[in-house]
């Protein structure tokens, strides 16, 4: 295994305004990490392969922490799925390369529960990757992440050390999320959904699928602290990515009824069973990720009501 990061190492935070991103700077600024790389997507686009190429060559970071690219809830995973699959690999191509290139020591690199088959026994444990067809609502994205962990798998293997770190987190929810109904995920979008329908008085609010799906949710926060570990600790080589989730789940009309109730709103909640739901289940099985001595410590109402407060600073509300 590569040597773990310290305080004094060069730490590139890429996608650094974005939920996860964000979360990882508030983390390591507090942790006293003084070398962070930061770029935003006017100074770097990382789609574009020479000008990565640059960047690393100037920057020479120590450790990269790859939290940009596209994400989206159901509803644009089955409208654009052809955007989400290509602008995904192209970042990914384009990072893990130039870290190889530029012997980065650790690189943190972010897959999806989406990756998981559909019916993949609960809860999921990382030897079950591949071992079937994932979500057919989010199979470009879920390919697009797989290779971006097999990319991070196969630069281990062939050059004998482990210095990049694929990672499974589960629902990623906090600050900085991306809040629009059509674009974001569920918890986010469903902030966005009951604040506009408490706002404007409105007495039903229509929400997709049945609502009976499970999800478990991850706070950014919690996934910040779980990749200190990672960047810092001695390690054990690994062939597999590591999964990091919440702990528990829950059914998504439980989750829209404690949203309902963090916003304030009263009105009636009614599900239109004729749009998709996704997967019925994702669980994730985190006990390696236990094993290094980290848990989740931010409870969901607890994430929701600092996720909302987010929401509102962004509006002005």
């Amino acid at each position: 295994m590569a040597k773990p990061l310290t305080k004094h190492s060069r730490l590139f935070i890429a996608g650094h305004t974005g939920m996860i991103g964000s979360a990882f700077v508030r983390h390591f600024t507090a942790a006293g990490f003084g070398q962070l790389i930061l770029r935003s997507h006017q100074e770097l686009e990382l789609t574009d392969k020479a000008a990565v190429a640059a960047f690393f060559a100037e920057q020479r970071p120590d450790g990269v922490i790859l939290a940009a690219g596209k994400v989206a809830g159901i509803v644009e995973n089955v409208n654009s799925p052809a955007d989400l699959i290509t602008r995904n690999l192209e970042i990914q191509t384009n990072v893990i390369q130039n870290a190889h290139l530029y012997a980065v020591q650790r690189l943190l690199f972010f897959g999806s529960s989406c990756m998981y088959p559909r019916d993949c026994p609960q809860p999921m444990a990382e030897q079950a990757l591949l071992s079937g067809k994932p979500e057919i609502t989010s199979m470009a994205y879920a390919m697009a992440k797989l290779a971006g962990v097999q990319m991070c798998l196969a630069y281990n293997q062939q050059y004998g050390e482990q210095r990049f770190i694929p990672l499974i987190p589960n629902s990623v929810y906090g600050p900085n999320d991306n809040f629009d109904p059509e674009s974001g995920h569920v918890l986010a979008a469903l902030i966005n959904r009951f604040h506009f329908a408490r706002k404007n008085g409105v007495p039903v609010t229509t929400l997709w699928g049945s609502g009976n799906p499970r999800r478990e949710f991850l706070y950014a926060d919690d996934l910040a602290a779980a990749g200190h570990v990672l960047l810092t600790a001695d390690l054990c080589a690994t062939e597999l990515p590591i999964n990091i989730g919440g702990g528990q789940d829950l059914h998504i009309r439980e989750l829209a009824q404690l949203i309902a109730q963090v916003v304030g709103y009263r009105g009636a909640t009614a599900w239109n069973t004729r749009k998709p739901d996704g997967a019925p289940r994702k669980l994730l099985d985190s006990s390696r990720m236990h094993i290094l001595g980290w848990r989740p410590t931010t409870s969901l109402q607890a994430g929701i009501g600092q996720t909302y407060a987010s929401f509102l600073e962004s509006r002005h509300a």
